[in-house]
């Protein structure tokens, strides 16, 4: 049987600032989850959770160091730049 490994990883206080600053500037509610790496061992697979930004319906799928944002699943991308614009609608 393969064995599920699971570790969180925390949000950075710098990303962590960023988001922070936009929500309170939109004046919106907000939760944020931290992500976390999950390893199958006796594999080399691995699945990377991002960590989720929820506003008004929506979730908001957040890589530490990545310029995009993924809105509700993989199908959709943001510019980081642009998720103020987004929360706002």
């Amino acid at each position: 049987m393969i064995q599920m490994e699971k570790k969180e990883t925390p949000i950075s206080k710098e990303l962590k600032s960023r988001i922070e600053k936009i929500c309170k500037f939109c004046k919106v509610n907000y939760t944020l989850t931290n992500g976390n790496v999950i390893n199958f061992k006796g594999t080399n697979i691995a699945y990377a959770k991002p960590h989720i930004l929820k506003v008004k319906g929506n979730d908001y799928l957040i890589f530490e160091e990545s310029d995009f944002i993924y809105v509700n699943g993989y199908r959709k991308k943001i510019k980081f730049t642009e998720l103020e614009k987004y929360i706002r609608l």
